[in-house]
């Protein structure tokens, strides 16, 4: 398999799994290690960023009409609804910030293809996702408390294998948040870190590269943001209808495959 090909395929997994609550980050090493993709260092870095940057495009353009309205509410320069949502985005955003800068290569170091962590994260994944769906008491709005909550699950959703549109589209459920509400803030939330994670890394120099895949990484994206489209409209279909269950399944079947391929190796 050529490596175009395995970057549409890579790009492809990222767009279905960073909306479905089945984890994006488990679900690229799990597939980086079965396709056997060379990524390393830099090439490696890049492609990861390039991929959250095409789903988070995806993201802008299934919520752009949201997004207007929050921009104008915020250029009417008073407090109004829109500010509060902004202000709320805020406040979920610092957890993952504080973590993102003082336990960077602690983090980095997790995403090495270590299997049996992300099937153990799965299982957790499972778990919130099951409790999720069997809550029915949900009609409240997004407070600033409530924020702070589900910015601590994003925050947590940085290890591989935890979802975090599941975590945090779950701790909104078992707090008692309308459950449309709960998918948008879930996903509006995770834009403004994408945007700045990537000029952070742009700016540090990170990303740069005299040996990035250029084709690869455009096909990649392109899969991604495509694919983030139709999976981001489904997502928030089956939140509204109270789907959640069938991904912890699918999040328990992944995670033991995942757990027992580790022990594999050493019973040969």
């Amino acid at each position: 398999m050529s490596e175009a090909i395995k970057a549409v395929v890579l790009g492809v997994i990222q767009g279905l799994t960073e909306f479905l609550p089945v984890s994006s980050s488990g679900h690229i090493e799990l597939g980086k290690k079965l396709l056997s993709l060379t990524y390393t260092g830099d090439d490696g870095l890049l492609m990861t960023v390039v991929l959250h940057a095409a789903t988070a495009l995806s993201t802008v353009v299934v919520f752009r009409k949201e997004i207007l309205e929050i921009l104008r509410g915020l250029f009417a320069f008073r407090w109004n609804e829109e500010v509060a949502f902004a202000a709320k985005i805020i406040l979920s955003m610092l957890p993952a910030v504080v973590v993102g800068l003082t336990c960077e290569d602690w983090i980095d170091g997790l995403f090495t293809g270590n299997l049996l962590l992300v099937g153990c994260m799965l299982l957790v994944t499972g778990v919130l996702l099951f409790l999720a769906g069997r809550s029915r008491d949900t009609d409240k709005p997004v407070g600033f408390g409530t924020a702070l909550i589900v910015g601590i699950s994003q925050a947590i959703a940085i290890l591989p294998g935890i979802s975090r549109s599941g975590a945090t589209i779950s701790t909104s459920v078992l707090c008692g948040i309308d459950r449309s509400k709960a998918a948008k803030f879930s996903f509006l939330m995770v834009v403004p870190l994408i945007a700045g994670k990537m000029a952070k890394d742009l700016l540090s120099g990170d990303l740069t590269s005299e040996t990035a895949p250029v084709l690869s990484l455009g096909l990649g994206f392109v899969a991604a943001f495509l694919t983030g489209l139709v999976a981001c409209k489904l997502m928030i279909a089956l939140v509204k209808n109270c789907q959640l269950w069938w991904f912890s399944i699918y999040c328990f079947i992944v995670g033991a495959i995942a757990i027992v391929s580790t022990f594999l190796p050493a019973m040969q």
